[in-house]
């Protein structure tokens, strides 16, 4: 009796065995599994820097100004520098040659009148240079602090290298006088009178054919006299003047 073949059956389309783990895991030496995280990243802030300010339209302004005003300074350092160089320009000299009194009386209401006439000479020793007189000058003759009298010079140009002599007649009253005759008469026993003549000149300067913007001289005289009295020969001991410009 021929043997029974046993069929088994076989699963063909059985389905892949699927490992315990996925593949991408690797074990540790305990044989557990090695779970793998991405790295931690630590994010640094982003400092962003402001905006550079605008400048104000003030700022701009003032920026111009200084500039504007630096260039005037030194535009005008450059024409100084050739005016020097091309005129060479001087200072004119003056000088009180001579006083003289006229008047000089006490009135009854304590008023001391005064009349001076001055000499005075003026110098202009540049080359090239004119100077042009104006009117509305002031001279003023002081003692101490109280104005004796007042006048004004002419108006008129002098030339290159030119001396002018001017005789000036000054006028003048003071109030409340009684004091100082009496001040004047204990100075005068002394020989020595001190006198402040004050002038404001206006003038233009001429530069070649060039007429100039109107200045002013401030001239300061120091006199010493012997006397103050009226129609009498007056020595002046010591003349010291200095003048500035003014615009």
């Amino acid at each position: 009796m021929a043997d029974h073949q046993k069929i088994h059956p076989v699963d063909v389309e059985a389905p892949p065995t699927v490992p315990l783990m996925p593949r991408n895991l690797s074990k540790s030496e305990k044989g557990d599994p090695i779970e793998h995280y991405p790295p931690i990243r630590r994010t640094i802030p982003v400092i962003h820097s402001k905006p550079p300010k605008k400048r104000s339209c003030l700022c701009k302004c003032l920026c111009w100004t200084v500039i504007l005003l630096i260039l005037q300074v030194i535009i005008v350092g450059i024409m100084g520098g050739i005016i020097f160089l091309v005129f060479r320009p001087k200072l004119p000299k003056y000088s009180v040659d001579r006083l003289s009194i006229t008047n000089f009386t006490l009135n009854n209401d304590a008023s001391l009148y005064a009349k001076f006439n001055v000499t005075i000479t003026a110098r202009n020793p540049n080359k090239k240079i004119g100077i042009y007189y104006e009117n509305g000058s002031h001279l003023n003759v002081w003692y101490t602090n109280i104005k004796l009298c007042e006048g004004s010079l002419p108006k008129f140009y002098q030339g290159h290298r030119n001396t002018t002599v001017l005789n000036v007649d000054l006028t003048g009253q003071s109030q409340n006088a009684t004091s100082l005759l009496t001040s004047l008469q204990q100075q005068q026993q002394t020989g020595s009178i001190p006198l402040n003549l004050k002038g404001t000149v206006p003038v233009r300067i001429k530069l070649g054919k060039l007429k100039l913007m109107k200045v002013k001289f401030l001239v300061r005289c120091k006199l010493v006299v012997d006397s103050l009295a009226a129609n009498n020969v007056i020595s002046i001991k010591s003349s010291k003047c200095k003048f500035r410009f003014r615009l």
